[in-house]
Formats: structure tokens, sequence, C-alpha cells
């Protein structure tokens, strides 16, 4: 399974990294693509290497996308047509789009969550078009999966575990990192 999560500067660290660390253990190819350069800035000062420049990617459409948040990310994101195309063409092409914190505002704003349970960081609510918003951790609405805050990174990673590679990877994951699921 390919996956590709998305970092632009000023992206939340937690949102990215815990998802990506797990998707790892369950036997996932994660890429971390940078947007407008390889060097990434974190929303804390941590500057992270990604694998690939969006802007250079040419390659196949991942079986999962990824969105971080972090406010001044998700507001990069918005501004990268590249992003925004990448979005557009997974969702059509019947990929997984997963989105957690502010990011769900990205999808949003794309028709993506129109229709569909979702649920996005305290606050976003009213960026959120046509969604039905839940007040949970996470919420998965078939290919799209979104985590409410940085807090939820552990929640949303194992349920981007459990969409590719069903609830008992999900469950050897929890357990291979002593996280009691709820």
């Amino acid at each position: 399974m390919l996956v590709d999560i998305l970092l632009a500067d000023g992206f939340e660290e937690t949102e990215a990294v815990v998802p990506c660390d797990l998707l790892r253990r369950a036997g996932a190819k994660v890429r971390l693509i940078g947007v407008n350069g390889i060097r990434i800035v974190s929303s804390h000062q941590i500057t992270v290497t990604a694998d690939a420049v969006l802007e250079a990617h040419t390659g196949d459409l991942p079986d999962l996308l990824v969105l971080p948040g972090g406010r001044r990310g998700v507001d990069n994101l918005l501004a990268s047509e590249a992003a925004l195309d990448l979005v557009r063409r997974a969702w059509a092409a019947g990929k997984y789009v997963a989105a957690i914190c502010a990011a769900p505002t990205i999808l949003a704003h794309l028709g993506v969550t129109d229709g569909r349970s979702a649920v996005c960081y305290p606050g976003m609510e009213p960026r959120m078009g046509n969604a039905e918003l839940k007040h949970l951790p996470v919420v998965t609405d078939g290919r799209l999966i979104t985590g409410r805050a940085a807090g939820s990174s552990m929640a949303f990673g194992l349920a981007l575990v459990e969409a590719l590679f069903g609830p008992d990877a999900a469950q050897r994951v929890a357990d291979g990192v002593v996280y009691t699921r709820a």
C-alpha cells in the first residue's frame, strides 16, 4: 500500500509523524511529500526532510493521501494548486483521502466532505461546508477519514491503518506501541 503525506511549511508535526510511523509499522510504503521544497518547517520549528517535492513528483496516485493540519500548513496547502489538484485526482480516482485538525477544511473547500460525516478542529466548523459534523476523535465515512486535532493523532493513524490493512492489523500496531484503543 502506498501512502503520501503532504507537508507544507507550518504543518502540525504530531499529525504527520504519528500516522507515518503507525502506517510504516503496518507495512505501508509512506512518502512524505514536500510542498514547495524538500525541507519543510513545522508549526513548532522542527525541520523535516521530505522524500519528494510535490511539484516534481509524477508518481502514481497513492492508495491513501493524508493532509496534516496546522493552521499555517493548511493555508500553505490551500495556496498550492498542485496540492489541491492531487487531492482532486486522488478523490476522483476512488482513493482514500484523510485529513486532521484544520485540514478537513481543505476537503470541504473542494466539496469532498459534502453530505459526509466528518470532524475538524473545534472552531473550524463554519468552514466545513455541507459536512455532517461529529464530535469524535476520528470519523471514517467510506474513503474519507478525518481527525479532530493533534491529540487525536494516534486514533487517526490507527484508523488509517485499519482502512488499508483491516482491524486486526490496526490492533497489532496498537498493541506494538502499547496504545489502548477506545
